[in-house]
């Protein structure tokens, strides 16, 4: 727009402000303002950003934000509102910041600045008005958006008069953090990646090591919380347990949380064991369980690399678990098909598992086109069919990958794995300096996204700084021991040892990855072509072979098609690798 333009539109708009906001900033208005700061940056603005939302103007105490969706409207402020529980916990009455809510849907005037205008604005402020502390108000329309999906307590509080609104407006309360009262009592259910990481034990309780094992728990609650799509206790309300023996289906049941990881820290000697256990908190089942039993050595960095193993294998185990729930439900929401998806993707990228994924993420997008989680899983789809060489439409495969990237972040500018996969396609398009920034900015917004370390390890091997990948891939592993991505990042290990001619080595690290993961197809092509130029010709067929059974349409010339970068090095590296899968019997 430009000039005094305006144009009207439909958009939900969401009010909120701080209750007895005067009060507060009377008794204390340094502490009042140092906190409300606080919350804006950790709190309300990412949860703003992760729902799509604009903040179209801010008040002292409250603010006023856009949404293109009453469903995000209303996931937002239940967001705000449970997290606001946990940093209130521990805390007195007099002490606490509670927001109150309005959401309504309806048809506003959008200024040339950005702000918008009409009855709909203050119908939603009105109603924030109405609405009790810690809690939502939604007019009737927007109510009538969301009442099939929500499974909180609503009360119909029937016709409101709000000040200078002409018609009464029928108004409902959702309050966060009770379950649904029905004739027959059910509990609301948890949300989905929802966990409590308990205060670990320290076992032998040496008072020396109690910092470092809290240090563990409170660093693996903040990691875990960058988990996109997490809900993860605070940590107030989790050390409220320590020390305590509690029913573990019982904590669930208080925090309505479906996962519980617990665990304990014992230093003896010169070594330091660390043990944890993921347990379902509504059946009391152990899903996974893991030790880390190391030398000790510079705590704080062992602590880093603790926490960082643990986020990563977590966020694997709880995308396996939220799949397996709704294995046989019968009516999978959008984000039950995500889920379902992203297990899909974890199993392995040959061309069955990428083809069920892309079902399930196009099948979630069908719901709710919105879905960012299954946006980027249809990017990932894209970009391993074209950066795997499953299809011949290699640059179409990239090209789409980027188009939808590109609509993730101007939804969600800060989430993590667009930006990484931004990166992997920029990469396999002799971009490998773009894509290595854009793989840093990654790890700028998520420290243990282990797969951006692997990924820079392939750009140096795309542009010909092969005898860097090594280096890079090993710090990937260090973080994520046991990631699914291990056989992509050994792969480009191997590619670069080749593009060496060291082929011998090549091929230790070509069979490492297919020890990790044998379904990675383009690996036993690669392993075919190395033991070829060793002159193992009947174990390279052998390779060949099962390289086949996975994807029969690989061919010479699709790979050769599917140029990363115009470096010297790595088109030479290819020459030989051409030459070798051609002796193992490759489809020219």
């Amino acid at each position: 727009m430009t000039g005094n333009q305006t144009h009207r539109k439909i958009v939900a708009i969401l009010a909120a402000d701080v209750v007895g906001y005067s009060r507060l900033a009377g008794s204390d208005e340094d502490r009042t303002l140092a906190r409300l700061r606080t919350l804006r940056s950790d709190l309300i603005d990412p949860t703003i950003s992760v729902h799509n939302g604009r903040v179209v103007k801010r008040t002292g105490d409250g603010a006023l934000v856009e949404f293109s969706s009453v469903v995000d409207a209303v996931r937002c402020a239940i967001e705000v509102q449970n997290g606001m529980v946990e940093r209130n916990a521990g805390l007195s009455p007099d002490r606490r910041i509670e927001f109150r809510m309005g959401i309504h849907l309806g048809d506003v005037v959008e200024e040339s600045d950005g702000d918008l205008m009409g009855d709909s604005v203050n119908i939603a402020a009105r109603l924030e008005g109405v609405a009790k502390p810690g809690a939502i108000c939604l007019s009737e329309d927007a109510y009538r958006q969301v009442k099939a999906r929500l499974d909180l307590v609503v009360s119909d509080l029937g016709e409101q008069s709000l000040k200078n609104i002409a018609e009464p407006i029928r108004a409902y309360s959702l309050e966060v953090r009770r379950p649904v009262q029905t004739k027959v009592a059910t509990a609301s259910a948890p949300p989905r990646l929802s966990i409590v990481v308990l205060p670990f034990a320290n076992i032998g309780g040496n008072p020396e090591q109690e910092y470092f094992v809290d240090g563990v728990t409170e660093s693996l609650t903040t990691d875990l919380s960058r988990i996109s799509g997490s809900f993860v206790i605070g940590r107030n309300t989790a050390f409220t347990y320590k020390g305590k023996h509690v029913d573990l289906k019982q904590i669930g049941r208080e925090l309505n949380v479906r996962y519980v990881l617990e665990g304990s820290v014992q230093h003896g000697g010169k070594r330091l064991r660390v043990n944890v256990q993921l347990i379902d908190a509504e059946t009391g089942n152990h899903l996974w369980a893991e030790r880390f039993d190391k030398p000790v050595a510079d705590l704080f960095d062992m602590q880093d690399e603790i926490v960082s193993r643990l986020a990563n294998t977590l966020n694997i185990q709880m995308i396996e678990a939220e799949a397996h729930r709704v294995e046989y439900e019968p009516n999978p929401d959008s984000m039950d098909l995500y889920f379902k998806g992203a297990a899909w993707i974890n199993k392995g990228s040959s061309p069955e598992n990428v083809a069920q994924a892309m079902d399930c993420f196009e099948r979630a997008l069908t719901l709710d086109p919105r879905n960012i989680e299954a946006l980027v899983g249809k990017a990932t789809v894209d970009t391993q069919r074209g950066a795997y060489f499953m299809a011949d439409d290699r640059a179409e495969r990239l090209a789409a990958a980027t188009a939808t990237l590109t609509k993730v972040l101007s939804l969600a500018p800060n989430h993590p794995m667009a930006h990484l996969l931004l990166g992997h396609v920029l990469i396999c398009s002799n971009r490998a300096v773009e894509g290595i920034v854009q793989c840093e900015q990654a790890l700028a917004l998520d420290r243990n996204l282990a797969f951006a370390h692997g990924l820079i390890g392939g750009a140096k091997y795309f542009s010909g700084s092969a005898d860097e990948t090594e280096g890079h891939v090993n710090e990937a592993l260090r973080l994520s021991p046991r990631d699914t991505k291990i056989a992509l990042w050994l792969t480009w290990v191997g590619n670069a040892k080749a593009q060496l001619s060291n082929d011998s080595e090549a091929v230790v690290w070509l069979r490492r990855a297919l020890d990790a993961n044998r379904n990675f197809a383009a690996a036993h092509f690669f392993l075919a072509a190395s033991l070829a130029l060793i002159d193992q010709l009947d174990d390279a067929r052998a390779a060949a072979r099962a390289g086949l059974e996975l994807d029969p349409t690989f061919t010479i010339s699709r790979f050769r098609a599917g140029i990363s970068s115009k470096n010297s090095n790595y088109l030479a590296g290819r020459e030989r690798m051409y030459e070798g899968m051609r002796a193992a019997g490759v489809p020219e």
